[in-house]
């Protein structure tokens, strides 16, 4: 059994400019221990995906238009706000994108980690500024016990990153969310702060959700993936057999674009075009303005999502 299965979510949010489907029909299960990697370019809705599971967007303008996601037997999307602040960071904690504008400046780090500790395990100050350092010494902290008196700014954007995995494991939960873990970090962080996230995954047999535009990072640290692109979820299944035969043109583009040594004297290849106005979105398949094998009903009508077992893909080419 799914540890959370999400069907059909729909997230809506209305501006000025008009209504914009920034998640439209995705659904995916997540096993226990399990990795699901998410990608797409920017603004492809993996972050409102997984933020709207918390319901952590701003409601209005935004709104879950529709769909479900099981937790434990229970409705997350919904659930009362009294009942969900029992499940976040406790049961499902997210390491957010930015760690500079997510820490508090204001609040030392032992503080902001000790504060997850006193809500969710009912910890004294005292105790959980003792767990907080020793969190950040599993996390590999130079200097832990100093480092938790220390504010934000004080550390570098590696130590930071660490803080946030930190904190976000500290009460062990169920499933952790990563929104892009390892932008504007060096590879050698970067291979770091995946390394920690999937060590704390085999110790505490979490289930994470990996979000990011990077293949490669799919590619060394999911189990599953879930290709999304304005809102659209275009391609899902088992990790390497999406790598070693990706049916969607828009996959098999993300994956042209990693550079390989083979490829440096011909150039990065590149996808054509731009991704389209989320409040204008093109008729049929989303895609179907940059696609070079498009067909005539590509451009009219919405491909349905076919099945080749585990692996969906959503193509006029193979519906």
């Amino acid at each position: 059994m799914a540890l959370l299965s999400v069907k059909d979510l729909k997230v809506h949010f209305n501006i000025h400019m008009g209504s914009v489907k920034a998640v439209d029909g995705v659904s995916y299960d997540l096993e226990k221990g399990k990795t699901l990697g998410i990608v797409g370019e920017s603004g492809s809705g993996k972050t409102v995906s997984c933020l709207s599971l918390l319901k952590l967007i701003q409601m209005p303008p935004g709104k879950i238009a529709g769909g479900e996601a099981i937790f434990e037997g229970k409705d997350l999307l919904s659930l009362r706000e009294v009942f969900l602040r029992e499940v976040r960071g406790n049961k499902i904690s997210m390491i957010f994108q930015e760690p500079m504008t997510t820490l508090n400046p204001v609040y030392t780090i032992g503080e902001q980690i000790g504060e997850v500790l006193r809500l969710h395990k009912g910890l004294n100050k005292r105790e959980a500024f003792k767990r907080a350092v020793e969190m950040l010494e599993l996390v590999a902290i130079p200097l832990p016990q100093a480092r938790a008196s220390s504010y934000p700014h004080q550390l570098s954007g590696g130590m930071r990153q660490r803080a946030m995995i930190a904190m976000a494991m500290s009460c062990q939960p169920q499933i952790l969310i990563a929104d892009e873990p390892t932008t504007a970090l060096d590879v050698t962080i970067q291979a770091q702060i995946l390394d920690l996230i999937h060590g704390f995954k085999v110790k505490f047999k979490t289930a994470v959700i990996l979000i990011t535009h990077n293949m490669g990072v799919i590619s060394a640290a999911a189990d599953d993936v879930l290709v999304m692109y304005v809102g659209k979820m275009l391609e899902k299944g088992e990790v390497f057999k999406i790598f070693d035969n990706p049916k969607h043109p828009y996959t098999q583009g993300l994956l042209g674009c990693i550079l390989k040594p083979a490829k440096v004297k011909n150039g990065l290849k590149t996808m054509p075009g731009f991704i389209p106005n989320p409040v204008d979105k093109p008729q049929g398949c989303v895609f179907s303005p940059r696609c070079t094998q498009r067909k005539g009903v590509c451009m009219e009508d919405e491909p349905p999502l076919v099945s080749f077992g585990e692996h969906k893909v959503a193509c006029w080419l193979y519906a």
